[in-house]
């Protein structure tokens, strides 16, 4: 069987791209392989760990279970376009402040989640943090001191007034 290939336009973190795709191709093979944007994981390849979580159109979605012809013509944000050059987002500062990431392989996916959640939400209920994250699996911290790192920074964003970053970058990017 020939492989069909056809053009799409995404947007990804800001900057417009035009590429060339399998028609088979997930938005999560795109973003890793195409892209080098490495940050969104895969993880289990059905859409039940959370891994692979990018928002389209601000929407937290599962890139591994997602066609990237699917993404034609939509904005798509990866934990890349989260921090500025020089600063940290408020999620990432908290997870770090918090002790939130353990071995940091779910991190990106939760951090994903959790700021779909905040741009829509900015001062959820514990209850609303754990129902956002519940499509995102972590197998080494429990969930407490990730649901704590989302509310401290709801907390810190309310503060300053919105989502922009407030730290300045001075570890790895999450």
């Amino acid at each position: 069987m020939d492989e069909k290939w056809l053009w799409i336009e995404i947007e990804v973190n800001k900057e417009r791209r035009r590429l060339q795709v399998a028609s088979h191709e997930t938005l999560l093979e795109v973003l890793r392989q195409r892209l080098e944007l490495r940050g969104t994981k895969q993880g289990c390849g059905s859409g039940q760990c959370g891994s692979c979580t990018v928002l389209l159109n601000g929407h937290a979605v599962n890139a591994c279970t997602l066609l990237a012809v699917q993404a034609h013509g939509q904005a798509i944000e990866t934990i890349e376009g989260v921090a500025t050059a020089d600063r940290l987002h408020p999620l990432q500062e908290a997870f770090i402040a918090e002790h939130a990431i353990q071995c940091g392989y779910c991190t990106p996916g939760m951090i994903m989640s959790a700021k779909a959640l905040l741009d829509k939400t900015p001062r959820p209920a514990k209850a609303e943090i754990r129902e956002a994250l519940s499509g995102n699996v972590c197998r080494c911290t429990g969930y407490t001191k990730i649901v704590k790192a989302v509310k401290r920074a709801a907390d810190r964003i309310a503060a300053n007034g919105g989502g922009a970053p407030t730290t300045e970058v001075g570890h790895d990017r999450l």
